[in-house]
Formats: C-alpha cells, sequence, structure tokens
C-alpha cells in the first residue's frame, strides 16, 4: 500500500482485473448475518458507494503483502491480537467445492489484508435490498497489520473414518499425522483438530475478528466453524526490535524465537524444503497448536524464588538463571548459592533447550488468552501456543521433553491441533493450488 487516499486505493483496485468471489462466495455472503457494525445513512451510503474505505489517512502499520513465497503471518512481525479459527468442511461437498472455497478466501483476504472490504461493492456500495457483501464493523480502520494465514488438518486428505472425500489422499505429507498423546494431556473436543485453519493477526482486534467473521461467512455452504480462540498480548517476537512480550505468568516468553532475519534457521527449521516431500508443500510449513491452560491463583501463591527456579530464568529482566542478560545463553553447568547447578535441569529453559533436544527450534508465534472464568470463579486463561515448523517431528520432540519439566504442575494442555501449511500464493491463483495441480 502507498500513502494515497482510501478512496483512490479502492478505486484502483476496484477496476483491476480480479477472479472475484464465486457465486458460492456470494450466496454465502447473502445467507450470512448481513448487520453492519456501523449506521450509515441512505444518502452517505450512496455518495461513498464502493470508495468508502477501512483506511484512515494516517495507518499506524503498513499493511503486509498478501501474495509470496511464504504466507503472512508466519514470520512477520507479531502483532498483538489474534483470532484463530478451525473449520470442517461440510458433508456433500465436493473437491470442486475445496478448490472454490480457497479461491474465494484468497480473494477476500487479499482485499482484507490491504485495508479493503471484502469484495468492491462492501458495506456499503451494494443494493440497500441485499445484505451487504461485507458486514461493516472494520469500515473506517485500517489494515492495523492484519496477514491472514491458511493450512489443511490431516483429516482433509482422510477422514476419521478413512475415507477419502476429495481424491487428496495420496497428495497428504507422510509427516502430516494426529499428534500422539502426551503426558498430561486433557485435550478437548471442543479445542481440537479442523480440516482447515485460518490465523488472522492484527495491531487491532476488530480487524482480526472481522477477517474471521467474513472469511466464515464466505464458507456457507462449504465448510463449518469447528472451534476458534481470540487472542492478546503476543508471548513471542519474530523480529530482533521487538521487546521479548510476558506470558501470564509473568515472566518474559519467546527469548530465543527465530528471527524473520535469520534466513539460515528459517531455512533450516521452519519452511519445507526443496528435499522434501511433497513438492507442493515446497516453500510452506507446518502449524502446530495447543491450547494452554494456566492454573493462574495456584502460580500466583507461589514464591518468587520458585517461579524463577520453576522457568530457569529471573523475572525481572528474563536472564538466565546463571548469570547474564536476557540473551544471554544458559549455562547449564554453572553452580549455584547451594552447589547445586545454577539452572534446574527440571526446569523449563533446560527442558526446552535446543542443547537436550538434539538441535530443535521452532518459530512461536503464541498469544495470551482469558476467557472469563471457570465453574469454580477462576479465570479461564492461559496461553495459545502456536509453532511453525520444518517437520511436526520437531514439536513432537519438544514437546515430550517438557512434558517432565516443573511447570507442568501449573498449566494444563487441553486443545490441539496440527496442519500443513501450503506456500504463499502467487496474484492470480489461490492458496494451496499447488495441491491439486
Amino acid at each position: 500500500m502507498t500513502g494515497s487516499a482510501p478512496g483512490a486505493e479502492r478505486g484502483a483496485h476496484a477496476d483491476a482485473p480480479k477472479p472475484g468471489l464465486s457465486r458460492r462466495g456470494l450466496l454465502g455472503l447473502a445467507a450470512g448475518v448481513g448487520a453492519a457494525g456501523l449506521a450509515v445513512g441512505a444518502g452517505a451510503g450512496a455518495a461513498a458507494g464502493v470508495a468508502v474505505g477501512r483506511s484512515r489517512a494516517a495507518a499506524p502499520t503498513s499493511p503486509y503483502a498478501f501474495y509470496g513465497a511464504h504466507q503472512a503471518g508466519i514470520t512477520t512481525p507479531v502483532q498483538d491480537h489474534l483470532h484463530f479459527a478451525s473449520f470442517d468442511m461440510m458433508a456433500r461437498t465436493t473437491r470442486a467445492d475445496l478448490i472454490e472455497l480457497l479461491q474465494d478466501w484468497t480473494y477476500a483476504a487479499s482485499r482484507m489484508t490491504q485495508g479493503l472490504d471484502v469484495t468492491a461493492s462492501g458495506a456499503v456500495g451494494g443494493s440497500p435490498e441485499a445484505p451487504p457483501d461485507d458486514t461493516g464493523e472494520a469500515v473506517g480502520l485500517a489494515a492495523n497489520g492484519l496477514t491472514i494465514t491458511f493450512g489443511f488438518g490431516p483429516t482433509l486428505f482422510t477422514a476419521d473414518d478413512g475415507t477419502d472425500r476429495y481424491g487428496l489422499a495420496d497428495r497428504a505429507p507422510a509427516l502430516l499425522k494426529k499428534l500422539p498423546a502426551f503426558l498430561g494431556d486433557d485435550l478437548s473436543p471442543d479445542h481440537t483438530g479442523g480440516d482447515l485453519f485460518i490465523q488472522a493477526c492484527s495491531d487491532d482486534p476488530q480487524v482480526a475478528v472481522h477477517a474471521i467473521r467474513n472469511l466464515s461467512r464466505i464458507a456457507f455452504g462449504r465448510a463449518r466453524l469447528r472451534w476458534s480462540q481470540l487472542g492478546f498480548g503476543k508471548t513471542s517476537k519474530t523480529t530482533a526490535d521487538q521487546a521479548t512480550p510476558r506470558n501470564l505468568f509473568g515472566f518474559k516468553d519467546g527469548t530465543a524465537n527465530i528471527l524473520a532475519d535469520d534466513s539460515a534457521a528459517l531455512d533450516a527449521h521452519v519452511w519445507v524444503g526443496e528435499s522434501d516431500e511433497p513438492a507442493w508443500l515446497v516453500g510452506g510449513s507446518y502449524l502446530v497448536a495447543r491450547k494452554i491452560a494456566m492454573l493462574i491463583e495456584t502460580w500466583d501463591r507461589v514464591r518468587l524464588s520458585e517461579q524463577e527456579r520453576i522457568t530457569g530464568r529471573d523475572k525481572a529482566h528474563g536472564a538466565p538463571l546463571s548469570g547474564g542478560s536476557e540473551q544471554t545463553e544458559p549455562d547449564f553447568s554453572a553452580p549455584g548459592a547451594t552447589g547445586r547447578p545454577a539452572i534446574d535441569p527440571r526446569s523449563h529453559v533446560h527442558r526446552a533447550h535446543p542443547d537436550v533436544n538434539g538441535g530443535i527450534r521452532i518459530l512461536r508465534r503464541g498469544y495470551n488468552y482469558v476467557d472469563g472464568n471457570t465453574d469454580l470463579g477462576r479465570l479461564d486463561a492461559g496461553l495459545f501456543f502456536l509453532a511453525y515448523q520444518r517437520s511436526p517431528e520437531q514439536f513432537i520432540t519438544l514437546q515430550r521433553s517438557l512434558s517432565t519439566d516443573l511447570l507442568n504442575e501449573y498449566i494444563r494442555h487441553i486443545g490441539s491441533g496440527v496442519w500443513a501449511v501450503p506456500p504463499g500464493a502467487t496474484e492470480g491463483s489461490y492458496v494451496g493450488a499447488g495441491l491439486f495441480s
């Protein structure tokens, strides 16, 4: 996006040749809830038409390109807010329905990430006698760094009952299988699995919610929402200029994360390479999502020194207990005041470190969440863990190591999912096109 006025930019996009939404996608928009989130008078709507933009003159964050070699939302600087959604394809849908849905989603996402409405007519430019194409709650808002990322779950290729609904079983990545059970798992079906996922991240929560809301409408009759999760307060960073954020336990999180400018680490640990299979996934990745409930009230009664021992870092600055600053490499052989190792071998830092996991690293994009309170009057809160990696085996190895760390007394894994994330789309095509070629 350039610095052009919103109306001029929208006009340019509207005049350019675009594949547009399929008839099914437009019917989905009409079938969904069409109430706009902004009151617009009839005269104002007629005057504005498709020139009503979502971008203010001074956008707080420049839009990120939707098309490219890799999907946005992986190495992109981590935004402040998340809306994650898992979908299941509906019964009796066909391979053509799936392709059409991905095409419709791609078209809408390519517009919304640039601060535009879902279609050229959008929230107020269509017929007043028909539901608007866009729900309208993001009118007047900039893109705010919106990224939209898509992926495919194991059940898209082979359903739980063993059927090959879309003729894709022989195209499934060999590594894409449901995650094994881990020690301490207490998974709920309400937060687990799904044929497809959409990850919408933005610095404005309303923009992220708007994206999922409208993509869900477009899916009407083809895919249904299985479960979703809102997140706030990122718990990782992907650029050096971002400060390391804190999780709900009050500790800095993601200090040693892979950064976007570390191309060697990304090629080794995140992107599916030319030597990997299948070919259609080269340039993509694998996403693992875990919903991790934190026992907030129990943790809050733990003395500071014990919290630091469990974590392996000091709470004030995030430095390893072996000494130095936040970025200092932990020294697991350094003695503590009692003669024992300064960093407990069962601490989170020790159990997660590449040195004790065969050099394995992952790229994290997690978020805090608070979903109200439990029936016991406690906070229903925790970490929505998102990790991108070249192979799900990286996460499996790490989680088996972490399942015995001291932190497990204060957390519960209650949701889970794994998806193949195709490479980015080229303009004029759609996300996942290589799967069907």
